[in-house]
């Protein structure tokens, strides 16, 4: 029997979100073929398992159809965005691709959730994600801890204010090199916030940033 391993694929960031287009998908059936087991994710990734010896052929096709390929399981997932309903300058299209690019497939303790809001409306929900960033105007709000599952859901808390888009990616880096760090074991991002203290990152980034 051939080993596999699960791949994740994930839409293009663009105007109106990331969405799979019809074309997209019959491609990726295509690609990697009628046997192959896929499954839909929270992260809006699609995970398909496929044999070790095709994963490099395959994951170069489907970047080639404008999808996006990474690792699955323990990693940073890619960039989950709002529509960019005030437009791609107002709302940061190119800003949220190149942290997209910086962050997506980042090896990490559990799985971790990054969300991107165009403006306050925060239609992407950063605020329940692990860390959410928010444009408002020409800077950026950094909030972190947020928890989307379970009966204690719970709202990301304000770290940083003010952030410009040239510091943004180092911030965000930053912030999952620290996680990464210092958690314990397979410590879920919410809880490593609430131990360490939101004070606590603060004084790393004031010192950092």
């Amino acid at each position: 029997m051939e080993e596999t391993v699960k791949i994740a694929i994930s839409p293009a960031i663009q105007l109106g979100g990331s969405l799979f287009t019809p074309k997209q998908l019959i491609k990726i059936g295509d690609i990697i073929g009628p046997d192959a087991k896929v499954e839909m994710t929270g992260f809006k990734q699609l995970y398909a398992e496929v044999t070790i010896d095709r994963r490099d052929s395959i994951k170069q096709e489907l970047e080639q159809s404008g999808l996006e390929v990474n690792p699955a399981g323990f990693v940073t997932k890619s960039l989950i965005v709002c529509n960019f309903c005030r437009g791609s300058k107002d709302a940061g299209l190119e800003t949220a691709k190149n942290l997209n690019k910086a962050i997506s497939g980042i090896e990490t303790p559990t799985p971790l959730k990054i969300g991107y809001a165009g403006c306050a409306l925060g239609t992407s929900e950063p605020l329940i994600k692990d860390i959410g960033v928010v444009k408002m105007r020409d800077k950026f709000d950094i909030y972190v801890g947020g928890e989307a599952k379970g009966l204690k859901t719970s709202f990301a808390k304000l770290l940083l204010s003010g952030i410009t888009e040239d510091q943004l990616i180092t911030v965000i880096t930053a912030i999952i090199d620290f996680y990464k760090e210092h958690a314990k074991g397979k410590e879920k991002f919410s809880k490593f916030i609430n131990r360490i203290s939101l004070e606590q990152l603060q004084s790393f980034a004031d010192i950092h940033f």
